[in-house]
């Protein structure tokens, strides 16, 4: 193991972690962590789910006082009760879920809190100004005048990172940043980082994705059940030292394999018939989409954000059925989609504190969720039962590897990978015929990766249908029967996992395919062979 020293032994580090213990009741979530960033350097923290790496960020941002240990910052022990405390010791941090109001500015969101005052009244035009020149200096460019809630992404985390450094950040810790970002938008972010380590600041990068932390990082501090397993300069290390600091194992050399059952013999459980759906200012969302998922098959369904993904997901589930101005059908095997979440559908969307859990309410009613009126494991003679349906989740718990101090937590509690596990472990324990999942390993650490990928397998060979959209094309590429990759509402190609090469999946996310269309029927759909004649994008029809 290339372990790494501390700084560049001559100035102390810009933030430093001595000794943080941190409980929560029974649960001890960091035990003596030691941890320092030097100036100007992009410093890793990598950790399983429930590792403890949030709530070590949290102790350093003032959200939470360890039980033991201190924090130095430039050297000095400092006394961290709130986050305001850390922003006037020039801590900032850009959380997960970001933190924006959706109805402000730009501008408006950057110096919220410290605006610039002339006269008495907050100086709308040196706002603005401030917002401008940050991006300059950074290359964070956004139009100080827009509205935040029509802003991509990419975008609002922008926004973030100069509200951060308005405040006089000059350690800023990223939580998971890259976890709702294309990876265009990823890569201008490390971009950005590395313009922001230039002028001395410092960054800690707390995330799941190994390859990030290699081609990204100075150094990187891992973590495992909420102690200190490993340090590292990248320059000198491998993902797979990673792993084993992180899982205490390594990880099978192979994914899950490929269907071996036929399903191009059976009918389709899904499919998608010549789909057209526009917005409600009558924006065509998706044009002539057609395919199907038969049983025992996972579909992949690739492109950048805005392809139409959202769109095609909330109409194969139920959330959003073709509308009097739109055209095409979508059915589950003989029948047409229900509306508004159809049964015969296990759905593990995207956002999963939005729309796949109640954050308020506790793991066991989360897991729970969409099977309280069926009787089976959770019921008893009298209907619902409270023991049973806490059996219930303790069972799932196990199956699935979530870590939670007890199935009565609030699910709001856990981390986002567990968070994560659970929404599904109560959706793929339905044993419906189709199962979509949007994003599922967003968050999760390789280990759980791995699970997950494993458990989307099984299903498949159960002869469930499987329909997967996700933004890392490795994941798709590892896990996918056949991929369909989506441009401007349509699908414009299909390759097979075997042949589909991060190449051609990339040219074909921006239009240019190389892939067979899938824009007929199903049933007109040819092979997808390498060299077929390129596809019609949104522009002409084939």
């Amino acid at each position: 193991m290339s372990v790494a020293a501390t700084g560049d032994g001559s100035a102390a580090p810009a933030a430093e972690l001595v000794g943080v213990t941190k409980r929560f009741g029974p649960v001890l979530a960091n035990d003596g962590i030691d941890l320092a960033v030097a100036r100007g350097e992009i410093h890793a923290v990598v950790g399983e789910n429930g590792a403890g790496k949030s709530t070590l960020m949290s102790v350093l941002y003032g959200l939470h006082r360890p039980d033991a240990g201190h924090v130095l910052r430039d050297g000095k022990r400092i006394r961290l009760r709130s986050p305001a405390d850390a922003i006037a010791h020039g801590l900032g941090m850009v959380h997960q879920r970001f933190r924006l109001f959706p109805e402000l500015t730009v501008a408006e969101n950057v110096v919220l809190g410290a605006e610039p005052v002339h006269r008495g009244a907050v100086d709308r035009a040196a706002a603005r100004r401030a917002v401008e020149e940050l991006g300059e200096r950074y290359g964070l460019r956004a139009d100080p005048a827009a509205q935040v809630g029509t802003l991509p992404v990419g975008v609002r985390q922008r926004v973030e990172i100069l509200r951060a450094l308005y405040r006089g950040a000059e350690v800023l810790i990223l939580d998971e940043p890259t976890s709702v970002l294309t990876p265009g938008e990823a890569t201008r972010l490390f971009e950005v980082l590395r313009t922001v380590t230039a002028t001395g600041a410092s960054v800690l990068l707390v995330t799941h994705k190994l390859s990030e932390v290699l081609t990204a990082g100075d150094r990187v501090t891992v973590l495992r059940q909420g102690r200190v397993t490993g340090r590292f300069d990248t320059a000198g290390t491998t993902a797979a030292e990673l792993v084993q600091a992180m899982i205490g194992r390594t990880l099978g050399s192979a994914g899950p394999a490929r269907s071996t059952t036929g399903p191009r013999e059976a009918a389709y459980a899904l499919e998608v018939r010549d789909l057209s759906l526009s917005d409600r200012d009558g924006v065509a969302r998706l044009s002539g989409v057609s395919f199907g998922v038969r049983p025992g098959e996972i579909v992949g369904i690739a492109g950048v954000a805005g392809s139409g993904q959202r769109e095609l997901i909330d109409a194969v589930t139920g959330l959003n059925v073709p509308g009097p101005r739109d055209s095409g059908q979508v059915l589950l095997g003989d029948a047409p989609v229900r509306r508004g979440r159809d049964p015969e559908v296990a759905y593990v969307p995207e956002d999963r504190h939005g729309r796949g859990t109640a954050s308020e309410m506790s793991l066991a009613e989360n897991l729970l969720m969409g099977d309280q009126r069926r009787p089976g494991s959770h019921t008893g003679r009298l209907g619902l039962s409270r023991a049973a349906v806490r059996a219930r989740a303790r069972d799932l718990v196990e199956r699935f590897s979530i870590s939670a101090a007890s199935v009565d937590v609030p699910i709001g509690a856990l981390s986002g990978g567990n968070a994560q596990k659970a929404v599904l472990a109560r959706e793929l324990s339905r044993r419906t015929p189709v199962i979509v999942v949007e994003e599922p390993t967003q968050g999760v650490d390789v280990g759980a990766q791995e699970r997950i990928h494993a458990l989307l397998a099984e299903a498949r060979d159960r002869g469930q249908a499987v329909l997967v959209q996700s933004s890392e094309l490795s994941e798709l590429r590892a896990l996918s029967d056949r991929i369909l990759v989506m441009f401007e509402g349509r699908v414009v190609a299909e390759f097979s996992g075997d042949e589909a090469t991060e190449a051609l999946l990339g040219q074909a996310m921006t239009g240019a395919t190389t892939g067979a269309t899938t824009g007929a029927t199903p049933e007109a759909t040819p092979e997808a062979t390498p060299g077929a004649t390129p596809v019609a994008t949104s522009g002409d029809p084939a």
